[in-house]
């Protein structure tokens, strides 16, 4: 299968949060920037985060929790695109129109029918709309943005329940984590891979081993690590 070759490039905890907490309000890039012993090497990801590949993937529901709807379109972006999956219309017309001025393409994927990104796209621009009836074949919708798009390379930056989602479908070629150090806790703090529990022994096929390909010691306590998942 001809598709994009991924990464997941995350910041998480010692004990695997991306996470403060089990609410919006409450959020990596504002709460840990606040604690003495974290926020001193909390700029090596964000220094990391440039390198990544030009076109990234991430949730509606993550984009709303950063405030993106509540941002005003700028005048000069980046020579970047997404691919943002949006099934339940979390992202308004405002926070389109922001990626669209930030972002070099804007790939909308959602079941919605009557999502606001339909209308920005028929008058034209650095936006497509995907459409799937139901619910999101993403196999099918890595294949296309490989074939009809020419996606080859794309870093994913979803939330816990996406991430298990196309790790359990074998669509993550390669893990990426900054590992922060601090411990976070609590059983409903979102964490690296969510999704349904396994609940048999036929379940185990689910999990993915991982070959460790480098470890990078950074400063101020922080890691650098990164392996191939065994998608065989």
């Amino acid at each position: 299968m001809k598709r994009p070759k991924t990464t997941l490039f995350m910041i998480s905890s010692l004990d695997g949060k991306i996470s403060s907490g089990d609410t919006d309000i409450l959020d990596v890039d504002s709460d840990w920037n606040k604690i003495r012993g974290v926020k001193e090497g909390l700029s090596q990801y964000y220094a990391l985060e440039k390198q990544t590949d030009i076109v990234s993937f991430i949730t509606g529901k993550t984009l709303a929790k950063i405030g993106i709807n509540q941002k005003k379109p700028v005048a000069h972006g980046i020579n970047c695109s997404m691919v943002v999956i949006d099934n339940k219309g979390r992202l308004k017309k405002t926070g389109l129109q922001y990626l669209q001025s930030y972002f070099k393409h804007v790939f909308l994927v959602t079941t919605k029918i009557s999502h606001p990104a339909c209308r920005l796209e028929k008058k034209g621009g650095n936006i497509t709309t995907i459409s799937f009836k139901k619910q999101i074949n993403f196999k099918k919708l890595f294949r296309m943005l490989h074939a009809e798009h020419g996606v080859k390379r794309m870093t994913i930056q979803s939330g816990g329940t996406m991430n298990a989602h196309l790790l359990r479908e074998g669509l993550i070629d390669r893990v990426s984590l900054v590992v922060a150090p601090l411990l976070v806790g609590g059983k409903n703090t979102p964490s690296l891979i969510d999704g349904e529990s396994l609940h048999s022994v036929r379940d185990l096929k689910n999990i993915k081993p991982l070959k460790l390909v480098e470890v990078t010691k950074l400063k101020h306590s922080y890691i650098h690590v990164v392996y191939r998942v065994l998608n065989s």
